[in-house]
């Protein structure tokens, strides 16, 4: 998201494993373009807010902004790493990157102790056809028969909470905090919220190639203020960014990102709503359009600390929609 100095400095700030698919048009690997576009959680920072009686907003400007940053990315790294806590939920996902090529699924999601499982249930706003179910089924009854493969899933799963984190992290004296003059309350969340205002600080060195990112994002964050928790963040990437001296990817002014967060269950935060619209040029030759909008829903609680195995067992015993 970014004056886009990059002080990379190869081979040691350069992440191996850097390779886009041409098959599935995506990125693999640990690229700052993966972290950046995969993810809800590098948007993950919040602040507290003020309760007023009978308001939705409290500006809360007798604390520093930057204080309220500190406490919310120590909050915000429990939620994404949400030790002990395990719920399942359905998401939908939309990923159009050109308009021959749109991608639409609702899947069921079940977190283990041993990492997140799920399902496809919908392709297209359909039911699965019965070879597109059978397919689903086979491959998670092979997660069964393989673990090396889940143990592959887990590994990638890891490596994306870490790098959220270390993000989460740096987010707090990568950016300047200011209190919004307009303090509209988000209309996703009914708690008492204040707005704050974000853009990049101009004396922050980006330590590791993904910090890159934050050079260019500017945007406003709404704010639970009991929960010390974010229930919306939006972003604007407002000037051009570049990765590895814009040889890995060139990511062009004007994208936008927007992050709501809400409690789940019970105390257990969750992402509800995540869109992003971004255009990269990837090795300097591939332009690539990111239109991905995710929803999730439906959250309840998982009975017990189960497994993987124990997961998609669960998953498949269920019937899909018809």
């Amino acid at each position: 998201m970014m004056e886009m100095k990059a002080r990379m400095e190869m081979p040691h700030r350069h992440d191996a494993g850097v390779r886009w698919n041409e098959k599935t048009r995506r990125w693999r690997g640990r690229t700052a373009v993966g972290c950046w576009l995969a993810g809800s959680t590098l948007m993950a920072v919040c602040w507290v807010t003020g309760a007023a009686a009978g308001a939705g907003v409290s500006t809360g400007e007798e604390v520093p902004a930057k204080r309220w940053a500190e406490e919310a990315a120590a909050r915000e790294v429990a939620i994404v790493g949400h030790a002990g806590s395990y719920i399942r939920y359905r998401q939908h996902t939309v990923d159009a990157r050109r308009d021959d090529l749109r991608r639409d699924e609702l899947r069921e999601v079940v977190e283990s102790k041993d990492g997140t499982v799920a399902r496809l249930l919908m392709r297209d706003g359909r039911p699965l056809t019965p070879e597109e179910d059978q397919a689903e089924r086979d491959r998670l009854t092979g997660l069964l028969d393989h673990p090396t493969e889940f143990q592959r899933h887990v590994r990638k799963e890891a490596s994306s909470k870490e790098q959220a984190i270390a993000m989460i992290k740096l987010m707090p004296e990568a950016m300047v905090y200011s209190y919004a003059a307009d303090q509209t309350p988000a209309a996703c969340s009914s708690a008492a919220q204040v707005v704050l205002d974000y853009a990049p600080d101009p004396k922050f060195h980006a330590p590791t190639t993904e910090s890159e990112a934050l050079s260019g994002l500017r945007g406003r964050i709404w704010i639970d203020r009991n929960a010390k928790t974010i229930v919306r963040m939006t972003g604007e990437i407002f000037q051009p960014v570049n990765f590895g001296w814009g040889i890995l990817a060139h990511v062009y002014p004007g994208g936008t990102v927007d992050l709501e967060q809400a409690d789940a269950l019970e105390g257990r935060w969750n992402m509800t709503s995540f869109h992003e619209h971004v255009t990269v040029k990837a090795l300097l030759v591939k332009t690539i359009n990111v239109n991905s909008e995710v929803r999730s829903f439906d959250f309840r609680q998982v009975p017990g600390e189960m497994g993987y195995r124990e997961a998609v067992k669960l998953l498949l015993s269920e019937s899909v929609p018809k």
